[in-house]
């Protein structure tokens, strides 16, 4: 059953008003409350078709398609206790408490956080590994907790949307037809002023921020040094995952190196050899025994089992995805839309809004630039507009919208691994917010310039 323009429109605004009455009127947890608006739009689609099978089949293919990342999810998951066992995270976090000033905590974590993402390619694992051990740092220095992970999402994503190992930054322009490295240069455009604007408001914020408990940071030195053998050999691991994703490896088994190195690390520097305790740390995750609280609230993290909330709200919004996907819901409204689009601006705008929707009603990270991509790809060759605007459009408000987003992928990952709300760290999440801005601006200010020429010229 493929819908037309009005229906697609009015299922839409169903699936919405569903969505948001269940999380903010009932108070249900974001699985609940999409879970309950898929199966609103199920039962619609069924009385519509008539065809259980179908529904069933769509759900099961938007589960299958995007598997990948709840394989990461899971494998972040265990490295994350692993490089806790090792000492990996205690050992950053007492660099950091003896360098970063509660004064500049906030633009050093975006710079870190940057710099980490753009060389591993991933927001998960930066958040994971090195976001946990600053976010500790943070609490430690009286920092607040939404803004210190705004900061860590920030520099996070900045990674995730411009460096040549993510997934999502070879993703975006492999559907709209254009060459990576030219989709990479092209995102400068509004990636650098975006992040320079970021790095000037957590530079402001903390310098207005909390002095930092001098006590307080002497006790978790004290609980760091007594717990672990802070050596620099337990950085090898994470020099190493850095390295293979430099180079290429593919995600999966670069983690599993990643763990490898830290089980070993595990033993030959902590003195840790039973297998057993490593197995159990990758299943449940790392209980350091420290009586600090917290040092223990930074270390006690990580497992197989810590990523099960996360991965059972990624299965259902999938699933839920998968259904719409089936309906042709958003190609239907875009199609819509592109007999309505009068400017080149208002194409790009119609992508960045198309990309945040799909965030909002699916939650997945690569339909989001899946969809609109596909849709708005003939649209944007019929008007002779250049494919990179599609490409930077589709990663401006698919990629870096998804952690805004309490049930999206990464924001119900991000919220779990930092123990802070999306809600809350969201208004502080500036580079997020500020990069859909400048691909509008610029979509409306260049494409108008280029319009103007022609006519000119002709």
């Amino acid at each position: 059953m493929q819908m037309k323009g009005k229906e697609a429109v009015f299922v839409v605004l169903m699936s919405g008003i569903t969505l948001l009455a269940l999380m903010f009127l009932a108070k249900a947890t974001p699985h609940m409350a999409i879970f309950g608006t898929m199966v609103i739009v199920g039962g619609y689609a069924y009385y519509r078709s008539r065809d259980f099978k179908q529904i069933e089949t769509a759900m099961i293919n938007g589960i299958r398609e995007a598997i990948m990342p709840v394989l990461i999810l899971l494998l972040i998951g265990m490295l994350i206790g692993v490089w806790q066992m090792s000492g990996t995270v205690a050992t950053i976090l007492s660099i950091g408490l003896n360098t970063i000033s509660a004064e500049w905590f906030l633009p050093s974590v975006l710079l870190i956080t940057m710099i980490v993402s753009t060389f591993t390619g991933s927001a998960f694992t930066t958040v994971g590994t090195v976001g946990v051990a600053l976010f500790g740092i943070g609490t430690a220095l009286g920092i607040s907790p939404a803004l210190a992970a705004g900061a860590i999402v920030s520099g996070a994503l900045f990674g995730d949307k411009m460096s040549p190992l993510s997934d999502t930054t070879n993703f975006a322009p492999a559907v709209a037809g254009v060459k990576l490295f030219d989709h990479i240069r092209f995102m400068m455009g509004t990636t650098i002023p975006a992040f320079i604007i970021t790095l000037i408001l957590f530079t402001f914020l903390g310098r207005s921020g909390q002095t930092a408990d001098t006590v307080q940071i002497a006790e978790a030195q004290a609980a760091l040094s007594g717990r672990f053998d802070l050596s620099w050999l337990t950085l090898i691991a994470p020099v190493l995952v850095a390295v293979l994703a430099f180079r290429r490896m593919p995600v999966l088994p670069t983690m599993l190196v990643g763990m490898f190195a830290g089980v070993l690390t595990a033993g030959f520097v902590q003195g840790n050899w039973s297998i057993s305790n490593w197995l159990g740390v990758m299943q449940s995750g790392f209980k350091s025994g420290v009586e600090n609280e917290l040092i223990a609230n930074v270390l006690d993290k990580g497992g197989l089992e810590s990523m099960l909330w996360s991965v059972s709200l990624v299965l259902i919004a999938l699933a839920f995805g998968g259904l719409l996907r089936e309906l042709g819901i958003f190609q239907a409204i875009v199609e819509s839309l592109l007999e309505r689009l009068k400017s080149p601006g208002s194409s790009v705008l119609s992508v960045v809004l198309s990309s945040i929707g799909v965030n909002l009603l699916a939650g997945e990270q690569y339909l989001s630039i899946l969809l609109p991509g596909q849709a708005f790809k003939q649209g944007f060759i019929d008007r002779g507009i250049d494919p990179r605007y599609l490409s930077r459009a589709l990663e401006d408000g698919g990629t870096v919208i998804n952690p805004l987003i309490p049930w999206g992928v990464s924001g119900a990952f991000f919220a779990a691994t930092l123990g802070v709300p999306v809600l809350e760290y969201a208004p502080f999440a500036f580079f997020l917010w500020l990069s859909p801005v400048f691909s509008i601006i610029l979509g409306y200010v260049r494409l108008g310039k280029q319009r103007e020429s022609l006519k000119i010229a002709s």
